[in-house]
């Protein structure tokens, strides 16, 4: 058989590889195994966007290809009218806005229209594994930000060297954030547009949890800093904030030549999204209402939390996103630690080091459990964890 392309070597191992393989095994044996792993919506897409999806699926027109230049143009017109009355910022729907299938497509493209063999991406640790695998697929290189507890997990950019930032190309960035569910005021926001100004960087900053948010907070956009799009794109995600992970929609907004650089390279590697799903997304912009599913993760929120406090922990509540950033009591590894849960307590967490070197010490709990009503199955979780860990 012949051998694979070399850029898969730099795949960095499968960190999760034995907790899987545990979990697959408590399964196997009909363990009534709770689940605080998967960064998945576990309710239903809103109905009004369902029914959306079922009428656009009876229009003939959307039953071909998107030839269009960017994406369907009523779902464009819909993340343009979104993004003004959210943030405050016009999107120019034809220059500035980008129809992706899932953020994730976006980002990882995104690496591979930019980065060239021997480029540098600076890229946040803990982080979503994204930035970095495809920098490094791509032939570039990495330069760590640690995202420091101390430091609210937001990155230092003053620390990063000036000969490292001149020759780098773009700065990744991921608020509301995965894994740590830390939040960026809009003041890191203009130090970051800043900083990418002074050094040539293209900013690319990952919002897909924009939207997943609690007590009244509204997490900003990097582009409502005055001149951000001079230098910043910015990716949605539908997944996230109307429950759509599986419908695979999104878009990318910001700087007319990056949307441009990207769209050459998308152009070239897929056919868009199937219409009936961007029309279905563009109702969900402009109508849609989740605010039923964020008070249920708010209120597993305030169980989990609580309830590991009373424990002896010390675990912040986030503002948003839908995890639990945590660290794990002294003598565990994260790995160690989600083994034990898992094996002891039947209760599955992520390892933080599967994130990134500088995740080690923390595991990373998810609100989007299965099977779960009114937080009664967090309660038990709770439950299980305070009989096996001890402070």
């Amino acid at each position: 058989m012949i051998s694979p392309a070399k850029r898969l070597d730099k795949i960095p191992p499968y960190l999760f590889k034995e907790i899987s393989a545990l979990k697959r095994k408590a399964l196997a044996e009909g363990k009534d195994l709770i689940d605080l792993g998967i960064g998945d919506p576990d309710q239903p897409t809103p109905n009004s966007i369902i029914e959306a999806l079922g009428s656009a699926a009876r229009l003939p027109e959307t039953h071909r290809y998107d030839e269009t230049n960017a994406g369907w143009v009523p779902f464009l017109d819909a993340v343009s009218t979104w993004f003004d009355k959210r943030f405050g910022v016009q999107i120019d729907a034809a220059t500035e806005s980008l129809l992706l299938i899932g953020s994730k497509e976006g980002l990882a493209h995104l690496a591979w229209a930019y980065i060239d063999p021997g480029d540098i991406s600076l890229v946040p640790d803990p982080a979503y594994t994204v930035y970095k695998v495809n920098t490094l697929m791509a032939g570039g290189e990495v330069y760590v930000m640690p995202l420091l507890e101390e430091r609210g997990f937001l990155p230092d950019l003053s620390a990063i060297p000036s000969d490292v930032a001149d020759k780098a190309k773009l700065l990744w960035l991921n608020y509301p954030n995965n894994p740590t569910g830390a939040s960026a005021p809009l003041s890191f926001y203009e130090e970051a547009v800043y900083f990418c100004r002074s050094h040539n960087l293209l900013l690319v900053n990952d919002a897909a949890y924009s939207e997943v948010a609690y007590d009244d907070y509204q997490p900003p956009s990097v582009l409502q800093v005055a001149g951000a799009k001079d230098v910043a794109i910015e990716l949605h995600s539908l997944s996230k904030s109307f429950n759509m992970t599986g419908w695979r929609v999104g878009f990318a907004v910001g700087n007319p030549e990056a949307i441009s650089t990207l769209n050459v390279l998308k152009s070239n590697l897929d056919s868009k999204q199937f219409p009936a799903v961007s029309l279905a997304a563009a109702e969900a912009l402009l109508h849609g209402d989740n605010s039923a599913t964020l008070a249920l993760y708010k209120r597993r929120r305030d169980i989990l939390c609580d309830g590991l406090n009373a424990l002896g922990w010390k675990v912040r509540k986030p503002e948003s996103t839908f995890y639990i950033w945590a660290l794990v009591p002294k003598g565990y590894t994260s790995v160690s630690f989600a083994r034990m849960l898992l094996e002891d307590a039947s209760v599955n967490v992520i390892p933080g080091s599967g994130y990134g070197e500088y995740g080690e010490g923390y595991v990373r709990m998810s609100l989007t459990v299965m099977g779960d009503k009114n937080g009664e199955r967090i309660e038990e979780a709770v439950r299980r964890i305070g009989e096996h860990v001890k402070f």
